[in-house]
């Protein structure tokens, strides 16, 4: 009898613990409105069957230079049905210089060698690039041939993916930068993952967007 009791109380110890950690996880998931937004109407995406994962950035944006660092490590571990992509914001014009030195670098296949570096350069560096030429100064100092890189600026294809920029920021109403849209359908900033002491914690942000990765699978049958 006496073995009895004790596993019976056992198992009731057992239960409220159950009881206790269930509410801990359920406050785990993301709150709209607090932790993310909803994008309406939901938008298509061009992923097909994959979850698509859109970063909003400016590389004058000192948030988004923050990002990068966090980001990268999620890439590295990212789920193999996300397709992520990058869009430079537009919000004013004094923002369409960098977002098409982007798209050149894209279109000349340097994003993976110069992309931190670019943030890096207006970072941590200090260097002003407010203007066409002096992006083409930058560029031509690091090795890139400048004429290639100029006509590509100019190009129409450039011309083409940075009004397309444009049109996205304003479709998806993006209410700053870096943000993070996901599959159409939620907006993830960090400004609104933020620790006890106003810092933002990337580690919960992160959290939000595998959250929502996951709601947004479940919307393609996975």
């Amino acid at each position: 009898m006496r073995l009895t009791a004790m596993f019976v109380r056992v198992l009731a110890a057992a239960g409220l613990a159950l009881c206790l950690i269930a509410p801990a996880q359920a406050a785990q998931q993301p709150v709209a409105g607090k932790e993310y937004l909803i994008v309406k109407p939901p938008q298509p995406t061009d992923s097909g069957n994959k979850v698509e994962v859109l970063e909003f950035f400016w590389y004058g944006c000192p948030h988004c230079f923050n990002l990068q660092a966090s980001l990268e490590v999620w890439l590295k571990r990212k789920p193999a049905d996300v397709d992520f992509k990058r869009v430079p914001a537009i919000f004013q014009d004094s923002w369409v210089p960098l977002t098409r030195a982007y798209y050149t670098l894209e279109a000349m296949g340097l994003v993976d060698k110069m992309h931190q570096e670019l943030f890096a350069t207006l970072h941590k560096q200090h260097v002003s690039l407010k203007d066409a030429n002096s992006i083409f100064d930058w560029a031509a100092g690091k090795g890139i041939d400048r004429k290639k890189f100029t006509d590509t600026y100019n190009s129409f294809g450039v011309n083409g993916k940075t009004q397309r920029s444009i049109e996205l920021t304003r479709k998806f109403d993006i209410p700053g930068t870096p943000a993070l849209v996901i599959d159409g359908k939620f907006i993830a900033s960090p400004s609104m993952t933020l620790k006890s002491d106003r810092v933002i914690d990337y580690e919960r942000y992160f959290e939000v967007v595998d959250a929502l990765i996951a709601e947004s699978r479940k919307g393609k049958g996975k």
